[in-house]
């Protein structure tokens, strides 16, 4: 059993377990047009499960965030490679949205980052998702850029990141 990080009205936010894989899965095809294999979510639980959380309530997986750590160019500075945590997919059912969830849960996934050293963290988000963005903007993120076409069905996404350290 897993200790929970914080609690969120009436929520657990705890980091995932492969016993919890399934219902991840489950939130992200319900949930999101863009899926990942089973093995994809597997490895990203492997390597950096400090950044792979949950959200549950009666014992019901309602949200997720994963996370993997890159090396790559700063989003912050001209010249320099930095360890950057990389938000690959945030997602809850949405019967439970609009409960501080999804807050909780970019958090513990930022902190989850920042225990591995990350000097950044950055995300991809569909211009379109007002709500997502000003969460992002309400914990620090700034939009660094626009990606033309970024998603499968032509929508642009901007692509948003906070410094850590």
């Amino acid at each position: 059993m897993q200790i929970a990080l914080r609690r969120v009205n009436g929520y657990d936010i705890r980091r995932c377990t492969y016993e919890d894989l399934g219902s991840v899965i489950d939130i992200n095809l319900k949930t999101l047009p863009e899926h990942y294999t089973e093995y994809f979510f597997e490895s990203l639980l492997r390597e950096i499960p400090e950044a792979f959380i949950i959200a549950e309530i009666d014992n019901l997986v309602v949200g997720y965030i994963m996370c993997k750590l890159e090396f790559g160019f700063s989003n912050f500075r001209k010249l320099g490679f930095v360890k950057k945590g990389h938000v690959v997919s945030i997602a809850i059912l949405n019967e439970h949205r609009g409960k501080k969830i999804g807050e909780a849960l970019m958090i513990e996934g930022i902190n989850g980052i920042s225990a591995r050293k990350g000097d950044e963290i950055y995300l991809e988000v569909r211009t379109s998702n007002q709500a997502a963005i000003s969460l992002y903007q309400k914990l620090g993120f700034q939009i660094k850029s626009v990606l033309k076409s970024y998603y499968r069905d032509g929508e642009d996404a901007n692509l948003m990141a906070l410094e850590l350290s």
